[in-house]
């Protein structure tokens, strides 16, 4: 119960976001993992910014597309909506363009900004 919490109170914080912080981390994090594949290879670094890049992104398309459902309906949710996000923008990319370590990083920096651009659209239009 504590944990549902501590989640959802983290939820409000990520949504509400006015300042675009955490679009900014998001983009951060997705530095961090293109620098991770090239320069350091470390499985940890790139657990943790893969960790932080999918809790910031599905917690904004979860509460865009389904902010009736639970907090956790709403992040599994999320997480499989931007799987598949991330899925099809590489395959766009990998259709037009050879995917290689660029490339992934634009793919990653382009859900990100749809995520983010979502998340601000829904919440200033009402539907919170």
């Amino acid at each position: 119960m504590k944990w549902a919490s501590h989640f959802t109170l983290i939820e409000n914080v990520v949504v509400q976001d006015k300042n675009l912080l955490f679009t900014i981390v998001s983009y951060s994090v997705a530095t961090v993992m293109i620098l991770n594949l090239n320069i350091l290879e470390s499985p940890l670094v790139g657990l943790i910014a893969s960790a932080v890049y999918f809790a910031i992104n599905a917690i904004f398309l979860g509460n865009a597309f389904f902010e009736k459902e639970n907090t956790f309906f709403r992040s599994m949710l999320g997480i499989l909506l931007l799987t598949m996000l991330l899925g099809f923008v590489g395959w766009l990319t990998l259709i037009i363009y050879n995917l290689d370590d660029t490339r992934v990083a634009i793919v990653l920096l382009v859900v990100a900004t749809f995520s983010s651009l979502l998340n601000r659209e829904t919440h200033r239009n009402g539907f919170q």
